[in-house]
């Protein structure tokens, strides 16, 4: 029996899932510091997980003989990559709320002295970074709270890439019609 476009895309979004939370287990282990890099934060992973998108639609298309309907393309990957989100944010959740809370107060550090030398080379004036170093020192960015708030984000976000790789991919059959 062959396998549908949605089981296909599910199980894109697990791969994707196990990768995310791999790398969030091995950054963890090797240097927390990878956690809260620019580089990879903003460009890497995000290119991660829009390629998981992208190859799960390709996949889709495939699946049904080389045509896909916007519908389709957008369904595959939103699947992927929703559920590649939510078992990378579990890792996290469970990782810094009940096995180490220590090392979430690392990384709050980590990123609060990453925010000074980048502020600071921007020249931003002194009160500026205080009050953004404030702020940051009052935000537990590991709580349920602020956890969900970044999946909404990230989801949002790669929905919208998700409408653009969507309109890239969808390929009507001139003989369904």
């Amino acid at each position: 029996m062959e396998k549908s476009s949605n089981a296909s895309a599910k199980d894109y979004g697990f791969y994707l899932g196990v990768a995310l939370a791999l790398w969030t287990v091995i950054a963890y282990a090797l240097n927390l510091e990878l956690l809260v890099n620019f580089w990879i934060n903003l460009l890497i992973l995000p290119i991660v997980i829009v390629a998981a998108g992208v190859v799960s639609t390709a996949k889709s298309k495939q699946l049904q003989g080389g045509f896909i309907s916007f519908k389709g393309a957008f369904t595959s990957y939103f699947i992927t990559v929703v559920i590649g989100i939510l078992i990378s944010f579990m890792v996290s959740i469970i990782l810094f709320n009940f096995i180490d809370t220590e090392a979430a107060n690392t990384v709050k550090e980590i990123a609060v002295e990453k925010t000074i030398s980048m502020m600071e080379g921007f020249n931003a004036p002194p009160e500026k970074i205080a009050e953004q170093v404030d702020a940051m020192e009052n935000q537990d960015i590991f709580s349920l709270k602020a956890q969900i708030f970044q999946i909404a984000q990230s989801i949002i976000l790669f929905t919208i890439l998700g409408l653009i790789v969507a309109a890239i991919m969808k390929k009507t059959n001139p003989d369904a019609q």
